[in-house]
């Protein structure tokens, strides 16, 4: 069909999708302003590879570890295949990228997908007006080939943006959902489902192993589990319902210090999210973690003494009746300066009931599987090699650490991309 043809038929079927954000800065602004993005860049720079697990057939696939802010993997579209960087989300259920007709100055950074040089290209008479907070996405339903490693999923909907604003300078180039079909955009397949229709993967189970020392390491591994990413055993949650990824948190949940239950005392629910940086909750129990951990307010920031940090006890996520300890090495940052920030935020996204997101500050501690076939979520006791380091270093970092460092609290913020799920609603 004539892209002419397909821009056309762009009137048909609008929509609009409101999606809250938090107000932030982006990080490749932050990393510019110091010339040390592209550095940063071509010094880790992504290793495409796909594993098999030995005997099985469980696809494991390369994550690369940005600053401890996000984790991206290369995916390819097309045929012949074109290569994109993308965030594996557990809070949406689509694949979108941006189009080569994107001419948005915020897709300029960005690998965009040229549709006419692909022989498995689809379009379809669909559009949307996709709107993040304050920022928007001029966007339509296309379909095609997609593969993730050895994995491929054909003839699969996603979603070409032609306008997008607010997202100059993000290390990725798009993101691809792996929520359930319920609270897709487009009403469409999400490619997890159409992996598991069309064979690709025998099991409807992925996970995630995040790595915390070095930009490689870390995997999404689909069909199955490779138990040698993680220690003891996994601890089934069921989920609240069959939808999205939230658990209930009742009287054998609980968030504690020293004994002392801090939060979620009577009913709450959490949400194990794969697109948070950060662990997000109310802000009066947000602030009173804060003042246990004697953090003062700085700027955006919590900061704490550095000094008292490798002595300060473990805050204790009970779930399901479970607990999951998350050390003061994971729970604060350290800069060069000698300025320490804690990775506990509030959600400003109001809820009905006390809800806590577990981004990747849990996910880094906790092996986590997603069972889609029977609806839960299994934590691990203990990832292998979680948080090697067990002390916060006093020595003196090297140059490039110092400067990198130095601009964490800023960038973790970066790091909330989406903290509710979109609302879709008729134009």
């Amino acid at each position: 069909m004539n892209w002419i043809v397909l821009f056309d038929l762009m009137a048909f079927s609008d929509f609009r999708v409101i999606i809250p954000l938090m107000k932030m800065r982006t990080m490749r602004n932050t990393l510019s302003e110091k010339n040390m993005l592209n550095n940063f860049v071509k010094e880790h720079a992504y290793r495409r590879c796909q594993i098999s697990s030995r005997g099985s057939n469980i696809t494991i696939h390369p994550l690369r570890n940005i600053m401890e802010m996000l984790y991206v993997g290369n995916i390819t579209i097309g045929t012949p295949p074109q290569e994109f960087q993308v965030i594996f989300d557990t809070g949406l259920s689509d694949l979108w990228v941006p189009s080569l007709f994107c001419t948005s100055p915020t897709c300029s950074t960005h690998i965009r997908f040229r549709h006419l040089e692909c022989s498995t290209f689809r379009p379809k008479q669909k559009t949307f007006s996709i709107a993040y907070g304050s920022r928007s996405m001029k966007a339509f339903l296309v379909y095609d080939t997609i593969q993730i490693g050895e994995l491929v999923s054909t003839d699969q909907p996603f979603i070409l943006n032609v306008n997008h604003s607010g997202f100059k300078g993000k290390p990725f180039d798009g993101v691809l959902g792996l929520s359930y079909p319920n609270i897709s955009l487009t009403g469409c397949i999400p490619i997890f489902d159409n992996l598991k229709n069309q064979g690709a993967v025998s099991e409807s189970v992925f996970a995630f192993y995040l790595n915390k020392s070095k930009p490689e390491g870390s995997v999404v591994m689909f069909g199955g589990v490779d138990e040698s990413y993680y220690q003891g055993a996994l601890n089934w949650v069921p989920l609240i319902k069959a939808g999205d990824w939230h658990v209930h948190m009742d009287w054998k949940n609980r968030i504690s210090m020293k004994g002392q239950v801090i939060a979620c005392s009577g009913s709450c629910e959490a949400l194990v999210d794969t697109r948070t940086s950060l662990i997000l909750g109310p802000r009066r129990l947000v602030n009173n973690i804060q003042k246990l951990v004697s953090a003062t307010r700085w700027g955006s920031e919590h900061c704490v003494s550095c000094f008292p940090v490798n002595n300060l006890p473990s805050i204790i996520l009970t779930i399901n009746g479970i607990n999951y300890p998350v050390p003061a090495r994971a729970y604060i940052l350290k800069d060069f300066r000698g300025h320490c920030y804690t990775t506990f935020k509030e959600n400003t996204v109001s809820t009905f009931t006390e809800t806590w997101i577990l981004g990747d500050v849990f996910l880094r501690l906790h092996f986590s599987v997603f069972d889609r076939g029977n609806d839960r979520i299994g934590p691990g006791t203990d990832s292998v090699n979680a948080w090697r380091c067990s002390r916060i270093s006093t020595d003196a970092p090297n140059k490039h650490s110092l400067t990198l460092r130095a601009l964490l609290p800023k960038m973790l913020v970066n790091c909330i991309w989406w903290s509710a799920h979109p609302i879709l609603s008729k134009e």
